[in-house]
């Protein structure tokens, strides 16, 4: 059996960016075509371990769907927008501990050439959809992919009953339930989450959403808030309830209330992404303290017990948003030479709008003091988070040590940094 060191560090180089394709070394066209097959491949094959459990939890059942058609086309109308179907509590399927020890092993479950394919197809349109922003694009997504994916797997010390598992070390789900509040015992509820990575950002237009409304697009004038976000949902979801891809839903969900649940997951896992909106971020705050302020703790035995049921799925909810939002800032708790990496095309991407008369100032004048208010209201915080809520493990003090250090080099080193984007930026413009 791995040591818990042993077991971090082979997940630290099975995910590290070359491995997966997220590297910046390929400048030319073949190359960057090369890349995005690579970054498609791999997201294949994340999400299709996890569908492989989700079809384990049903007892490896795969049927037509046929009978959903009417939910599918109607579910996320006549509500509003996709804001206004965000809810504060999403209960997740519970699993007697009988059926959890009994759930065949993923690995014996086969989800079929046509889903595969079909799977394949549709992440080829999703990153197809991202535009070529230096950060907004699918070597993002695929990044936020990877940090949901290694947070997932470091709730259940990876093992054969989960479907993000790297080991072959036996796990107890049943024993983890609890432990997670229910986020390992639900396949749906992960495939949700690492879906959501994936989609989070698809079509953005390099600007934040205070620009597009100011601007009155289109969608800032359909969606007000979370401009974005909610545009990356309805694009996403409208192409998956396509008729081509009926193949890969049945492998997802066989029910209504699964279907359900998958769309309230995804719903509020990519609305999570949106953290400039303040009172959005208030609402947040107030659910976390909600939920971590009780002196009740989860159980495995949550089971037909209302109150601890519904405990359970308040924690369950607000820690995958916090989850989402720390992947969606990986970059800033890893190594600091991913960190320069993605800094640097953050600002270029803003500051190109700038350039482009889309931002009313020069970020360049305030980037220096911003990250450094950026890591001590925002990303220390966040991390301290992970660690406080007892799910992540070693996961959550080495987020918070990386976060500390990279604010520390970023003191000492971001100024002379800024100026070097400057010059970049300035170099690529003249060619």
């Amino acid at each position: 059996m791995m040591t818990l060191v042993e077991s971090a560090k082979t997940e630290e180089e099975s995910d590290s960016v070359e491995d997966i394709g997220l590297g910046f070394e390929d400048d030319n066209d073949q190359g960057i075509m090369n890349k995005m097959d690579r970054l498609v491949e791999w997201n294949v094959e994340v999400l299709s371990s996890l569908l492989q459990q989700i079809i384990a939890s049903r007892g490896g059942v795969v049927n037509g769907i046929s009978t959903l058609s009417n939910a599918e086309r109607n579910i996320g109308t006549g509500i509003g927008t996709v804001l206004d179907e965000f809810t504060p509590i999403i209960p997740l399927k519970r699993f007697e501990a009988e059926d959890l020890r009994a759930r065949p092993s993923p690995s014996s479950i086969a989800i079929g050439e046509e889903a595969k394919s079909q799977l394949r197809t549709y992440l080829s349109q999703i990153a197809g959809m991202y535009r070529d922003n230096p950060f907004h694009n699918f070597q993002h997504a695929s990044h936020v992919t990877a940090s949901v994916k290694k947070l997932l797997t470091r709730i259940v010390q990876v093992g054969e009953g989960n479907g993000l598992a790297v080991s072959n070390d036996p796990v107890n789900l049943a024993d983890l339930a609890g432990h997670s509040y229910g986020i390992t015992s639900d396949p749906l509820t992960q495939f949700a989450v690492v879906y959501s990575a994936i989609i989070h950002d698809a079509d953005h237009p390099g600007v934040p959403n205070a620009q597009l409304v100011k601007e009155k697009t289109r969608n800032a004038q359909i969606y007000k808030k979370s401009v974005a976000e909610q545009n990356s949902v309805e694009l996403a979801w409208d192409m998956l309830m396509s008729d081509e891809y009926s193949a890969l839903r049945a492998c997802i969900y066989q029910t209504e209330s699964d279907l359900r649940r998958f769309r309230q997951l995804v719903v509020n896992t990519v609305l999570a992404t949106d953290i400039v909106d303040k009172e959005l971020q208030a609402l947040r705050k107030n659910r976390w303290e909600t939920a971590f302020s009780s002196s009740s703790s989860p159980s495995s035995t949550s089971i037909g017990n209302p109150d601890q049921e519904d405990h359970d799925n308040r924690k369950a909810t607000i820690v995958i948003e916090h989850l989402i939002q720390a992947s969606d800032v990986a970059h800033t708790m890893q190594h600091w030479h991913l960190y320069k990496d993605w800094n640097e095309r953050f600002f270029m991407e803003c500051y190109h709008a700038f350039k482009e008369g889309r931002a009313d100032s020069d970020p360049s004048e305030n980037w220096y003091k911003g990250e450094i208010g950026f890591f001590d209201f925002y990303v220390i915080p966040l991390a301290k988070k992970l660690e406080s809520c007892g799910v992540f493990g070693v996961s959550s003090d080495e987020y918070l040590n990386y976060a500390k250090a990279n604010r520390d080099e970023w003191v000492r080193e971001g100024c002379t940094m800024v100026q070097q984007y400057l010059a970049k930026y300035n170099r690529e413009q003249q060619r």
